[in-house]
């Protein structure tokens, strides 16, 4: 018997499931939204305050209000973490979450097209 694998890929054990959590002192996404987004040094933050969405999109340095995402560290520890007091306040807002007390996490999902990472607020769990 002859099986064509060309349409199968490996699947990476390695990964798992994207998420960031968000705390009083800052937000970091988990190795698996840079293994799955394919490392991408600059993004966009995108935000749906109407259907309470986040997304991460993958772009050039040098495009319109990019910033830095994935930077390889000494360690190679794969994360990315970022500590902008006015991003975590306005997602604290939208959600009326009250930071202090409790943390968060949200799972991801990949939307390969659009090169991006999508994150439902409304399904954010509490950290313990």
């Amino acid at each position: 018997m002859v099986i064509d694998l060309s349409k199968f890929r490996t699947f990476d054990f390695n990964e798992g499931v994207p998420y960031f959590s968000i705390t009083n002192n800052g937000i970091t996404f988990n190795k698996s939204v840079i293994m799955k987004m394919k490392y991408p040094t600059h993004v966009r933050l995108l935000i749906n305050e109407s259907e309470k969405q986040v997304a991460v999109q993958a772009c050039g340095e040098f495009d319109d209000k990019a910033v830095q995402f994935y930077k390889e560290k000494p360690n190679g520890v794969l994360s990315v973490r970022w500590n902008a007091k006015d991003l975590i306040n306005t997602i604290a807002r939208l959600c009326d979450w009250n930071l202090d007390l409790t943390s968060y996490k949200v799972n991801g999902v990949l939307v390969p097209e659009l090169n991006l990472m999508l994150f439902d607020l409304n399904k954010a769990v509490t950290m313990v």
